[in-house]
């Protein structure tokens, strides 16, 4: 990967030197790699500065920018940022820490706030004990689950499927760490030749797949959803056209 010193950047980008250090210190450019006394930044730094300048011809301020960039960094639409009043705040409580009382847990989840559920949520890191309350390290897992609950799916069995999703998707994203780990750092136990530079390639180029591969499971995931949404709709669509079989429910034998 092509690496540039901050003048040399500043040029291919057409910017200056001083823009390029306040865009770093507004938090809208990521820090270069450092090498002694020198940084040295990347293809991806350029590829954020050409997004910026762009961003900046079309009115928008830092402030904007950086909420965008940083949603973004998190997952998030454009239409999430956008369907609320206070614009960072989505983004804002992904990335923080929520913080829930019992008698919180207990309105939200009612009866099935149990000794039992909670362990589970606690040994799940749904729930991280932090005194007599509790931390939420991701509110929409809590607000999914308190979702399908009020639908009348046990709270016990919604941790479960947890579980077994939380398990499904590390297996994919080893899949995605394995493409680069298998070929530059091999698959075998055998000791490893790379220099620190070489070792900052591959963790760059981790980091750099990191958002395509959000971009492509979630889309992936929502064409899943879709065909899933739609088998069960069909069967559910056969079922209500079938004759029921008397011998299979003895009520209408005895009613008869």
């Amino acid at each position: 990967m092509k690496e540039y010193r901050i003048d040399d950047l500043a040029r291919e980008a057409r910017v200056s030197v001083r823009n390029v250090r306040v865009y770093q210190d507004r938090g809208l450019l990521p820090p270069p790699r450092k090498q002694g006394r020198t940084g040295w930044y990347n293809e991806s730094h350029l590829a954020r500065l050409h997004l910026i300048g762009r961003m900046l011809d079309r009115g928008y301020t830092f402030a904007t920018i950086s909420e965008l960039l940083t949603a973004a960094h998190y997952g998030l639409q454009v239409k999430e940022v956008l369907e609320t009043d206070d614009p960072g705040s989505r983004w804002t409580k992904r990335r923080r820490a929520a913080r829930l009382t019992m008698a919180e847990l207990r309105r939200m989840f009612g009866a099935q706030t149990t000794e039992a559920n909670i362990a589970r949520g606690a040994e799940l890191g749904v729930l991280v004990p932090a005194g007599d309350d509790y931390s939420v390290n991701n509110p929409r897992l809590v607000e999914a689950a308190q979702l399908l609950v009020d639908a009348g799916i046990p709270l016990e069995e919604v941790l479960e499927q947890t579980a077994a999703v939380r398990q499904g998707l590390s297996d994919v994203a080893a899949r995605f760490v394995a493409v680069v780990a298998d070929r530059y750092l091999g698959a075998g136990d055998e000791p490893l030749e790379l220099d620190e530079a070489k070792v900052s390639d591959i963790a760059q180029l981790v980091d750099r797949m990191r958002p395509l591969a959000h971009d492509a499971v979630q889309s992936l995931f929502a064409e899943a959803m879709e065909e899933q949404i739609s088998q069960a709709l069909e069967r559910a669509a056969r079922r209500l056209g079938e004759t029921p079989d008397p011998a299979k429910n003895p009520d209408t034998n005895r009613a008869s």
